[in-house]
This record gives C-alpha cells, sequence and structure tokens, in this order.
C-alpha cells in the first residue's frame, strides 16, 4: 500500500477490523519509510447490476435513487436516514444474493414495497401510490382496505 504522505509503497498492517456488518475491512497501516500512519477500507467489489425498465432499457442499479425515492416517501414521518439506509442496505444484500446481474425494475419496486410495509404503511402507501401509477380515489382506498384486511 502506497504510503499518502511519502509514496513510499511499503507499509506494515497494525490493526484490522470488519466494520459495517463485514462488508468492509478497515485497516490501520503505518508507512515502513516515514512511520506515519493511516487508515485504508477494503471492500469486496462486487458485480454491476443492470435495472431493467419497464421499456426494457437498461441501466445501472443507482443506490442513490432508490434512497431518494423511499425518502420522498417517509418525508415528514418518524423513520430515521439510518433506517432508510439499513432497509437499502438489506435490499442490496437480497439482489446480490440473487446472483444475476438484472434485475426488472417491477421486482425492484416489489421489494421496496414489501420492505416499506414492513416498516411504515403511510410510506407504503405514498410510495405504492407513485410507484402504482394510482389515478383515482378508489385506487387509494382499495389499498388501504388491503392493509386493514392484512392487520386482521
Amino acid at each position: 500500500m502506497k504510503c499518502p504522505y511519502c509514496g513510499y509503497n511499503a507499509s506494515k498492517v497494525l490493526n484490522s477490523r470488519p466494520v459495517n456488518d463485514n462488508e468492509s475491512i478497515r485497516r490501520r497501516r503505518q508507512c515502513e519509510k516515514c512511520d506515519k500512519r493511516f487508515t485504508t477500507y477494503e471492500k469486496i467489489e462486487t458485480i454491476p447490476i443492470m435495472i431493467i425498465k419497464k421499456n426494457m432499457i437498461r441501466e445501472p442499479f443507482e443506490r442513490e435513487k432508490l434512497v431518494k425515492g423511499i425518502l420522498r416517501s417517509c418525508n415528514k414521518r418518524s423513520i430515521s436516514l439510518e433506517q432508510i439506509e439499513s432497509l437499502v442496505d438489506e435490499m442490496e444484500n437480497q439482489i446480490a444474493s440473487m446472483e444475476t446481474k438484472e434485475i426488472s425494475s417491477t421486482i425492484l419496486g416489489e421489494m421496496t414495497m414489501k420492505k416499506l410495509k414492513a416498516l411504515d404503511e403511510v410510506s407504503y402507501i405514498r410510495f405504492a401510490s407513485v410507484y402504482k401509477q394510482f389515478t383515482s380515489i378508489d385506487e387509494f382506498i382499495t389499498e388501504l382496505e388491503n392493509i386493514k384486511k392484512l392487520k386482521k
């Protein structure tokens, strides 16, 4: 590992520990030339996931885009950013475990709605109304009735 201070190519690892639920490794290093210490993080490189849109166009999965959509549906709800990040982490892990390079936006949307329904029903309804493209109050009422049936 190249030292960020002097550029020397050799360093020794002083300490290693997993971070983010074993998703990456934090290493504390010391340069063998100038003795300065620095920290590096290692993360497993994953295969980029492609999203197949409804019009069959493929685009790279963007975590930030998913987080923004969920944030909008959770606006003015008592849901922390940490809860949303955790929800998206779970979804990314679920997608990665599918061992596929492509996933349809329909599957991604259904996964998001399922996770939101478990987290907060109001946020779920907000997300579903956009995702399912509700065009009338009757569609809202039907979805609300479905939620009420499941609660009984």
